[in-house]
């Protein structure tokens, strides 16, 4: 994966399939989540009285005004959201497309997994629903409040800025855990596997925390200053409640509250998991380390098949 794009289908298939298999799971379907950057959405207003084929059929007639490709290089889908505050006789449509390719190569991969794609879902929306997962951790469990969701992940951090548990905003910006890894390596000789591990599992030399973590950390607090200036500066807010870290860097130690003092907004680390029974199966500590990076995965999770 190249900032969230496939670049090897067969090895991402096998990882999947491997995975599949530690978790002796028994499900042979699969929901998945295209990034921000490779889908277009866009609200629409369409008439109230028509019925499904018939807005489908509009939306199809409409949609190259608001996608800058080919329709016959696209996968289109829709979703009416209710009716429209400014006219009783439309409702509010959410329009969501992306190129063919970007949804065909995440379907190969799950098939090549062994399981069958059900569901190609978009990330923001997918984060939106698992929300209520982390709702005890929010002020008021994010209801009136807007919430900043910052996932950090090895290549792109992603900022989700949600308003009474909704998207309304999201913007993408090349910066994550690879590259404390990749310094890691430079640092110490050490293979990108082995620096990855270290990472996680500790064993590094005395010096790797205050020259090497530390200032990583600093990095983190201002890639989210900077993906909230961006926010405030397109948009009329100019502040949010409350500050939510996802994302396999989120699991660093302290970097909540660094990142709480340095920009003076309350910040937690997401774990989708903490109000859930666990199988004796499961190794808390482990889930817990995992958990800030799973809460993507989680609001797919919650998805049905129907």
């Amino acid at each position: 994966m190249v900032e969230k794009n496939i670049t090897d289908v067969e090895a991402v298939g096998e990882t999947i399939r491997r995975a599949v298999k530690r978790a002796r799971a028994h499900t042979k379907y699969a929901a998945v989540a295209l990034g921000g950057s490779s889908v277009i959405t866009k609200v629409i207003t369409m008439p109230a009285n028509l019925g499904d084929e018939a807005m489908e059929g509009q939306i199809e007639l409409e949609a190259d005004q608001y996608i800058p490709y080919p329709l016959e290089e696209v996968n289109l889908d829709f979703d009416v959201l209710g009716p429209s505050e400014k006219d009783s006789e439309t409702v509010d449509v959410l329009l969501a497309a992306s190129r063919s390719e970007n949804v065909d190569l995440r379907v190969a991969a799950v098939e090549l997994g062994g399981l069958t794609c059900k569901i190609v879902d978009v990330e923001a929306y997918a984060l939106e629903n698992s929300v209520p997962l982390i709702a005890d951790d929010l002020p008021e469990g994010g209801v009136d409040k807007t919430i900043a969701v910052v996932d950090i992940g090895a290549t792109m951090t992603t900022l989700n800025v949600l308003h009474n548990q909704r998207i309304i905003y999201t913007r993408e910006q090349v910066f994550g855990g690879k590259q404390l890894t990749e310094e890691i390596q430079r640092r110490y000789g050490l293979s990108y596997e082995e620096a990855g591990m270290a990472k996680r599992q500790g064993g590094l030399p005395d010096n790797y925390g205050p020259e090497v973590l530390e200032p990583f950390k600093e990095a983190m607090a201002q890639q989210v200053s900077r993906s909230l200036q961006f926010f405030f500066s397109s948009s009329p807010y100019n502040a949010v409640d409350h500050i939510v870290l996802a994302g396999g860097s989120a699991s660093i130690q302290g970097v909540d509250e660094l990142i709480e003092e340095k920009i003076g907004t309350p910040t937690t680390v997401a774990n989708p998991f903490a109000s859930m029974a666990l199988s004796n199966r499961v190794k808390p500590q482990m889930l817990s380390n995992d958990a800030p990076a799973l809460l993507i995965a989680c609001g797919l999770a919650l998805r049905s098949f129907d």
